[in-house]
């Protein structure tokens, strides 16, 4: 199981509100990848399942409850998203819908920096076309 190391008493995931925030901010995520012309040819035509998996995801990392193992077993992210064709563009256009998400979650700037952090690194490691 994963989840981020914190220094503080109480995880990110209890700071922003536990399991309702996790959601409404991949709810806003995909809000925005319904209609994104480089993002959504890459998405299944219903979108709970990622959803779902990917609000399951953040709140296990962050923190909080296993579901997302326990029903996935190890996010491998890198090997679950190499079948899609992943390049700077599609890197720059979903971390410019998930800044859009967080940024209007209400999370405190600090907790707004680590989530970002994190979305920016991940977003890198599944790079996996070259540049053109």
């Amino acid at each position: 199981m994963f989840v981020q190391v914190e220094t503080e008493s109480t995880s990110l995931y209890e700071r922003v509100g536990r399991e309702p925030f996790f959601f409404s901010l991949v709810d806003r995520f995909y809000a925005s990848i319904e209609t994104d012309p480089v993002l959504r040819p890459l998405y299944p035509e219903a979108l709970d399942g990622p959803r779902r998996r990917l609000a399951l995801f953040l709140i296990q990392y962050w923190g909080g409850p296993d579901t997302y193992s326990q029903e996935r077993g190890h996010p491998r992210l890198r090997m679950r998203h190499f079948r899609f064709p992943i390049g700077t563009p599609e890197r720059e256009a979903w971390l410019g819908h998930m800044r859009a998400a967080v940024e209007s979650s209400g999370a405190l700037p600090r907790d707004a920096a680590a989530l970002m952090d994190y979305f920016e690194s991940a977003a890198t490691s599944l790079l996996n076309r070259p540049t053109s």
